[in-house]
């Protein structure tokens, strides 16, 4: 297969010369058969697996069955009725037209793309006894029969969340966000029941002790739903949408392959509020999307302890392309929830800067979750200001109390351009195990405050890292 340079470019942006892609045997004639090996051979292979969906032409809007704007208008009948009608159909799209309308849950259906328009501002209601009967779902890496996600999919085909228009997961110092228990500086969370602390740490149990999932069923559950989480779907695509104030993570795509996200702006400053956390999928493309969140921006994940090791499945082959990152605890994350490994990973093109930016790439798990790490790859990432430039932690929360150390191979840092970082580098490894299979080339930080933190780092493969205008060896502290 022979691509054109302004494919190279399509794939790569405007960096593509910075990397050498269009020298690289002639973009014009660059052979995938003969690449296959090479980061961009990879990185497009990814890409050309990855299509979106698509829907017949039929469509619906959720007002021919009697949805109505306005917060005494409850639009959840008719947005069932809606999906129901388009899937006897034959399939479709469920328009949510312009106007502020008020929901429960809503669950999709094979063949549906649920539209909201430009001008529509879809509401859910923070009252949590919606969001019963429980439904199959992982929360924090672990399963359950748990609260419904705002949006949720099981096991579907062809799935779309789209349009230019807004979901308001309803989240706030009164609502769904207080069941994080103290969070931060607030003056909330405080409650000795609703705190989910009490239902966290008893599923964790059970998942050690390997109950059914069927069983680990709360009377009283106080774990706040994702807002978006297919589960077990094919072909997956969220575009265009923004999101805010959700309940817990964004977008959580768990056990899915051929999934799309691309031109979504997530808004969320709540306890949790991940962006885009793929989980255990195959094949995912996050693309041109914008994070301002609460929480880590980007974080790939794939089960926690016993259950990610029961469930065995890696997150794998993941294309992140021209992305921003503006507030949250990490820019590109893997873990923490990582017990069934991450391999393949092109993460490029990305822009990153705010003064509420922890860490710019961040690696986190430890000896309770473990994790085979390999072929991650970060590339052509610009950043204004933050506070950790990379960091891999292997102390993360537990410390080092399990039997399952981390492995890390082939993970590749080039070409990351930073204004001002607080501190260049965090990594922490374990004595027993130190940080091993790391490459670092043409890093450049203008400014630094802060000396680097490394310990128990064995080996890097280290290139041309420039910092505060002069050139530095990463070693031991």
């Amino acid at each position: 297969m022979n691509i054109d340079r302004r494919a190279c470019l399509k794939l790569f942006g405007q960096s593509a010369a910075v990397v050498g892609i269009a020298s690289f045997s002639g973009c014009k004639t660059l052979n995938l058969a003969n690449a296959k090996y090479t980061y961009q051979g990879q990185a497009l292979a990814i890409r050309n697996r990855i299509i979106a969906p698509s829907f017949p032409d039929y469509a619906m809007s959720i007002t021919e069955l009697g949805a109505k704007p306005g917060f005494e208008n409850d639009s959840s009948e008719a947005i069932r009725q809606t999906i129901a009608k388009v899937v006897s159909a034959g399939g479709g799209t469920v328009v949510v037209p312009a106007g502020e309308f008020y929901t429960g849950p809503v669950h999709l259906e094979s063949n549906i793309n649920f539209h909201i328009a430009k001008g529509a501002v879809l509401h859910f209601y923070p009252e949590p006894e919606r969001y019963k009967p429980y439904v199959f779902t992982r929360w924090e890496g672990t399963e359950l029969m748990g609260l419904s996600p705002l949006i949720y999919a099981y096991k579907k085909t062809n799935v779309a969340i789209t349009g230019k228009g807004i979901l308001e997961g309803g989240g706030s110092e009164q609502h769904w966000w207080p069941w994080k228990g103290p969070w931060k500086k607030s003056t909330w969370g405080d409650d000795p029941i609703e705190n989910q602390k009490f239902t966290r740490d008893v599923l964790r149990e059970m998942a050690e002790q390997e109950l059914p999932v069927a069983q680990r069923v709360f009377k009283n559950n106080y774990l706040r739903p994702p807002f978006i989480q297919p589960y077990a779907c094919i072909n997956v695509l969220i575009e265009g949408v923004t999101i805010k104030n959700s309940p817990f993570w964004l977008v959580n795509p768990v056990l899915c392959k051929n999934v799309t996200v691309r031109n979504i702006h997530c808004d969320s400053h709540g306890p949790n509020s991940d962006g885009c956390d793929p989980e255990a999928c195959t094949d995912v493309l996050i693309e041109n999307c914008i994070f301002d969140t609460g929480d880590d921006c980007i974080a790939i994940k794939s089960g926690r302890n016993a259950d990610g090791r029961r469930v065995g499945q890696p997150c794998e082959n993941i294309l992140i392309n021209n992305c921003q990152m503006r507030s949250g605890h990490g820019g590109v994350v893997i873990g923490s929830e990582i017990s069934g490994g991450v391999r393949n990973l092109y993460a490029q093109n990305c822009e990153m800067s705010s003064p509420d930016l922890d860490r710019g790439i961040r690696i986190k798990t430890n000896s309770i979750r473990g994790g085979h790490l390999k072929n991650l790859n970060y590339r052509d990432i610009r950043i204004g200001q933050v506070k950790e430039a990379v960091v891999i932690n292997f102390y993360y929360e537990e410390g080092d109390v399990g039997k399952f150390t981390p492995v890390l191979e082939d993970i590749n840092i080039e070409n990351l351009y930073v204004e001002h970082a607080t501190r260049a580098f965090s990594l922490r490894g374990y004595p027993h195990t130190p940080i091993t299979g790391v490459s670092i080339k043409n890093l450049t930080i203008l400014k630094v405050d802060k000396a680097s933190i490394i310990e128990n780092v064995a080996t890097i493969k280290q290139e041309n890292i420039m910092i505060n205008g002069k050139k530095v060896l990463i070693t031991n502290g």
